[in-house]
């Protein structure tokens, strides 16, 4: 079970060969005798398990740029068309850009089968009980994906806007999905997750006439969170905004390693 969050990894499965991925047992706290040690204890199995986890990313990021392989880590609530878009997006770019996809979720392969139905190469990554990928799991991934020198990963994260933040997998860059079906104080509730973004894509926007959303607030909430990060407001359905986004992930192929002028991901803040 994962000392950080809590997650049991004890059922990982990628889609060919997998096993656990490892997490030591967690420290329960809350008995008030022993408030203080156990409190300490749980920090440092979280410090552990987080510097363990960076160290194993760290060594897929060299892999990944000795191959002249990108990676980008899609990270999103559920809902918020995160894999319509990423169907869409392989579609167009797949005859100018060689792309795979590792896929992530607790149980099924639906939607690995929705990309490969594209022609592009996928590899879902079944997490069990697990809420996030980690670093272990997607070099795993990496192994049965076996992306070709020079191409474009998508690694799409489990949904959810908590622990995906706190775990490196080796990414160049990371990208959180919003919809305007969700809440626009989301980055406030939330900001971890934008803290440590690159780039954030506020999806579903043919829908605008039809919910109640502040994009002005919204946008300003992540960028207090993440201070000048880009925004691009898109239709994943309809068509708006894709050619900017498709622009920035030519950008992230052609330019510096990490995609932007921010460089790399920020080191994740351990939970207190």
């Amino acid at each position: 079970m994962c000392a950080t969050c809590g997650c049991d990894g004890a059922d990982v499965r990628v889609s060919g060969p997998g096993h656990g991925h490892g997490h030591p047992d967690p420290v329960v706290s809350g008995d008030s005798r022993h408030g203080d040690y156990r409190h300490s204890q749980r920090v440092e199995l979280e410090v552990d398990l987080l510097a363990g986890n960076d160290a194993l990313a760290e060594r897929t990021r060299r892999r990944l740029d000795a191959a002249g392989i990108r990676a980008v880590n899609l990270m999103s609530s559920p809902g918020s068309g995160k894999t319509t878009l990423l169907e869409r997006t392989v579609r167009d770019l797949r005859g100018e850009v060689p792309c795979a996809v590792l896929e992530g979720d607790q149980e099924t392969l639906l939607d690995a089968d929705r990309i490969t139905a594209t022609g592009v190469r996928a590899v879902q990554i079944n997490t069990g009980a697990g809420c996030h990928l980690d670093a272990d799991m997607v070099a795993r991934g990496l192994d049965a994906l076996a992306p070709p020198p020079g191409s474009l990963v998508f690694v799409e994260n489990v949904g959810n806007l908590v622990c995906p933040a706190l775990f490196a997998l080796g990414e160049h860059a990371r990208v959180v999905v919003m919809s305007v079906t969700e809440g626009a104080d989301k980055p406030l509730k939330y900001p971890h997750m934008f803290r440590t973004a690159d780039l954030v894509l506020l999806n579903k926007i043919d829908l605008l006439p039809h919910v109640d959303f502040d994009v002005r607030r919204c946008v300003g909430y992540a960028r207090r969170a993440r201070p000048g990060v880009a925004v691009l407001e898109v239709s994943a359905t309809r068509g708006d905004g894709l050619a900017e986004w498709y622009a920035w992930v030519r950008g992230l192929v052609t330019g510096p390693a990490a995609g932007t002028s921010a460089g790399p991901p920020r080191p994740r803040p351990v939970p207190g």
